[in-house]
């Protein structure tokens, strides 16, 4: 981080998933911040991360998440799905970023801000880390809302996820329209035999 320059940090969850939809978020964090509890999202627990999450809301100097429906998904693809949605994300901040730090190896240029593409970014630098946790608490708990919805998926502990219990279920009650249609797992394919 170079100083005094607004670096804002963009990270998605729900690429993987059946069902539900991608999201993205992107954060700026002030200088030198520091959570000891902040490492990627995937490697915290879930009390960690609405620990970590809350304090992010707090103290950053900007913050925002979105979300990308299954169905846009299904029109885009998932890569172009989840640019997309950090686009969105960045757009939606308070203040604008003069610096793009992007989770992944792929981005498309926006709005004229310089970008950073960072693989593991979100164990790398804190603000994409920031965005990795606001992006799974906010995609985890709209899942846990739908699994109300659509109950009998698992969808409130599996996220939507090709779950053993997930795919048994979609062949048990078939698809919802939160499901991704252009998802397609070996286990729901049609066999010849």
């Amino acid at each position: 981080m170079e100083p005094g320059r607004l670096e804002a940090g963009c990270d998605e969850a729900g690429r993987g998933p059946l069902a539900g939809p991608v999201f993205a978020a992107a954060v700026i964090l002030p200088p030198d911040y520091f959570h000891p509890l902040l490492n990627d999202s995937k490697q915290m627990s879930a009390k960690a991360r609405q620990t970590v999450r809350d304090a992010i809301m707090k103290d950053a100097v900007a913050w925002a998440v979105v979300c990308v429906s299954a169905e846009e998904i299904d029109r885009l693809n998932i890569l172009k799905a989840s640019i997309t949605g950090m686009q969105r994300a960045v757009q939606a901040l308070k203040v604008r970023p003069a610096f793009l730090l992007i989770d992944g190896n792929r981005f498309t240029p926006f709005g004229g801000i310089p970008y950073k593409t960072v693989v593991h970014g979100d164990a790398t630098y804190a603000s994409i880390a920031a965005a990795s946790v606001l992006a799974k608490t906010a995609r985890d708990e709209h899942m846990a809302r739908l699994a109300l919805e659509y109950p009998g998926y698992g969808w409130e502990h599996n996220a939507g996820y090709p779950t053993r219990e997930h795919i048994d279920a979609i062949k048990r009650l078939g698809y919802t329209p939160e499901h991704r249609r252009s998802f397609h797992p070996k286990e729901l394919e049609p066999t010849l035999f």
